[in-house]
């Protein structure tokens, strides 16, 4: 039998998902899950991600942008803990073999949920409004 995946969105696909699982063979797995990100979203947070890069500074030195993205989603991160909301795949922080180091793990944009996704977006805008950010075309269009 193959690996088959449902969105729920309406009677039948959940019918189909039920009939799908009644015939799955001894010992199958059933993992039902939240949608991730859309790619409309990713697409969205990847042009602030670049405008910010661009057109800001963290910690006094200008970055590229695969390492704003980092620094951001760390950023974000921490303030969803603060909000209380911590996102559903946090990250930890563990110590290097050799202790001269701190290694983050864990928090990653591909594992974001649709909502994770939308609130980094508008973690993102508040980010760059405050620090006078001019969004492209790209990052000020869609959701």
């Amino acid at each position: 039998m193959d690996r088959k995946s449902f969105v729920l969105v309406h009677q039948l696909a959940r019918q189909r998902a039920i009939d799908f699982v009644a015939q799955a063979p001894h010992g199958y797995v059933v993992v039902v899950t939240e949608p991730t990100k859309r790619r409309v979203q990713e697409e969205k947070y990847h042009a602030q991600i670049g405008d910010i890069a661009e057109q800001t500074t963290y910690a006094g030195r200008e970055w590229d942008k695969d390492d704003m993205k980092r620094l951001l989603i760390d950023e974000f991160a921490q303030a969803m803990r603060d909000h209380g909301t911590p996102l559903r795949h946090d990250s930890r922080l563990v110590p290097s073999a050799d202790g001269k180091r701190i290694i983050q793990l864990g928090v990653q944009s591909r594992q974001f949920s649709i909502k994770e996704a939308s609130n980094f977006i508008e973690f993102l805008y508040a980010y760059g409004a405050d620090r006078s950010v001019v969004w492209s075309g790209a990052s000020s269009e869609g959701p």
